[in-house]
């Protein structure tokens, strides 16, 4: 697989070294040279194949032969351990569940797969690895638990004080090992910043070998292709072919996924993008400018970006047209108040507990049928977090149905460990080059 740079074409790595170094020099970011058609055949009969049969397919057709079959395939296996099952609402309306892995949320499958592609490649005796990562919520708890004890690795997490809730906080902060947090007095555009800076910064870049785990890294990216594929096979298996996905959206990689998915001939009529007040796309799609903002708090709070960095991996993939993304792409987005409505609106419906990352998925998937209706496209809003990370946003009669997870209770039990730091790079280099 090679990869070139969103700023410099001409720039080609192998798969290897943009797993390793993240993001190049020059601050673009990595993508796929060539974006392979799967097979027809595969694709019509997605349906015979199980989410792990899916993923070797995908992750075989994009890496090629940077590792080998077997190899790979055990890397699937261990990584994705765990189901992402398609929950009806009704016969046109299902929610993709991607919560069912050991953090709770769907970026356990970019963590735990970039994890373990990253232990395949680390040689014995090598310098070691520091991995950074900003979270506005759910991140940071993936990354932690698929490094956590991987050898040769140190973890650095980098999150909002005060925006992150509960459970969230605790998955960052009570591992140990080789995981660290720093809890910066910022909003995560500032925790993101930081770390952008860390990678072009000379003098830690010379002494230190520099990665990241956020979705700019492009290990992150591939396994989320995974689950639309699946979801898509679970359809096939219910007879049902014209789908529409919507996805709540904060740093829009996972939507860059599903979009990276579609090239690959994924059949999808339609995605949307839904996002709570932090609208920098909507706003784009809308006017044609492209304004990012500080990030505002909200309920929603793995969306609270101002500046998401995967837009220009969606733009790229369009040939940077804003007319081929409205084709494909509509983008809606909703107040706080609004997710808490509709938080009781899918509960009241469905005795469906939706988290607000969920709930503002399913709003666009009703402001999208009312302003294209009548429609017999079949709808999946997914879900990317378990909704006992959000306790203080239900009402109590709600928040009582909700099955709380038994590692969520053994979380409770542990302490927190985190670095207090204000938003300062000389202070964050600093921590880097002499923390122990």
């Amino acid at each position: 697989m090679k990869l070139y740079s969103t700023n410099n074409h001409d720039l080609k790595i192998d798969f290897q070294s943009a797993v390793f170094n993240s993001m190049p020099q020059d601050k673009g970011l990595y993508m796929p040279v060539e974006i392979p058609a799967l097979d027809q055949d595969f694709i019509q009969h997605l349906d015979r194949y199980t989410l792990r049969e899916i993923a070797y397919q995908v992750s075989s057709a994009l890496l090629q032969d940077d590792i080998p079959a077997n190899d790979l395939k055990a890397i699937i296996d261990d990584a994705i351990n765990f189901e992402a099952p398609l929950h009806p609402l009704d016969e046109d309306t299902y929610v993709l569940e991607l919560f069912h892995g050991p953090s709770l949320a769907f970026k356990d499958f970019g963590a735990r797969f970039m994890s373990r592609v990253m232990a395949y490649f680390l040689k014995d005796n090598e310098q070691l690895l520091d991995v950074l990562v900003a979270t506005s919520g759910d991140t940071g708890g993936a990354v932690a638990l698929g490094f956590l004890g991987v050898p040769n690795t140190r973890v650095t997490i980098l999150y909002p004080k005060g925006k992150v809730s509960e459970i969230q906080e605790l998955q960052l902060c009570s591992n140990g090992q080789n995981i660290r947090a720093i809890e910066i007095d910022g909003t995560f555009d500032d925790c993101q910043q930081l770390v952008k800076q860390a990678f072009a910064e000379e003098e830690l870049n010379s002494k230190m070998r520099l990665t990241s785990a956020n979705s700019i890294n492009i290990a992150r990216l591939i396994p989320q292709t995974f689950y639309y594929f699946n979801a898509v096979a679970q359809l096939f298996r219910k007879g049902q072919r014209e789908v529409v996905f919507a996805v709540p959206s904060g740093n829009f990689g996972n939507i860059a996924a599903g979009l990276l998915a579609y090239k690959m001939g994924l059949p999808v009529k339609q995605f949307i993008a839904a996002t709570n007040v932090n609208d920098t796309v909507p706003r784009f799609l809308e006017t044609g400018v492209y304004e990012t903002r500080p990030s505002v708090q909200t309920y929603a709070n793995a969306m609270d970006v101002g500046a998401p960095s995967n837009w220009v991996r969606i733009m790229n993939l369009f040939n940077d047209s804003r007319e081929q993304v409205k084709e494909l792409v509509k983008s809606y987005r909703y107040t706080d108040e609004q997710t808490v409505e509709a938080i009781a609106d899918i509960y009241q419906q469905f005795n469906y507990v939706a988290c607000p990352h969920t709930a503002i998925a399913w709003l666009a998937v009703q402001e999208y049928q009312q302003q294209h209706a009548p429609s017999e496209d079949t709808f999946v809003f997914l879900s990317t977090a378990h909704p006992c990370k959000f306790p203080d946003i239900f009402p109590a009669e709600i928040a009582a149905q909700i099955n709380i997870p038994e590692q969520v209770n053994a979380l409770r039990q542990k302490e927190k460990t985190a670095t207090a730091m204000p938003v300062d790079f000389d202070a964050f280099k600093a921590f880097l080059l002499t923390a122990g």
